[in-house]
């Protein structure tokens, strides 16, 4: 996520600000369908409690070719692996990270 950040924020159109509306990409108008899709895909490929049903890859197959999905799920796959592996061997951010950090509740 580090260095992807990174990328992302210098190779695609309103990089900087998708990375600051990554934590409300539901209600966000500056993703496109397809990155919804795989955004979704994504959540349900990392999350214990969800599962990638036929639904849901009906609609990723409708915005990506075979290759772009095993593409797609190894990044996905690889994302995950590092978010266990690196803090486990203390491996730590080398700064490049620009996605915010959940704004912290107000108190009345």
């Amino acid at each position: 996520m580090d260095i992807n950040s990174a990328r992302a924020a210098e190779a695609t159109e309103g990089g900087l600000d998708k990375l600051g509306e990554l934590l409300s990409w539901r209600d966000s108008k500056l993703f496109s369908d397809a990155e919804r899709v795989a955004l979704e895909y994504a959540e349900a490929v990392t999350y214990t409690d969800r599962q990638v049903d036929d639904a849901l890859f009906a609609r990723v197959k409708r915005h990506f070719t075979e290759p772009q999905i095993v593409e797609l799920t190894a990044a996905i796959a690889f994302e995950n692996f590092r978010s266990k592996f690196n803090p486990t061997l203390g491996v730590e951010a080398q700064g490049f990270c620009m996605v915010p950090t959940r704004p912290k509740a107000v108190s009345p």
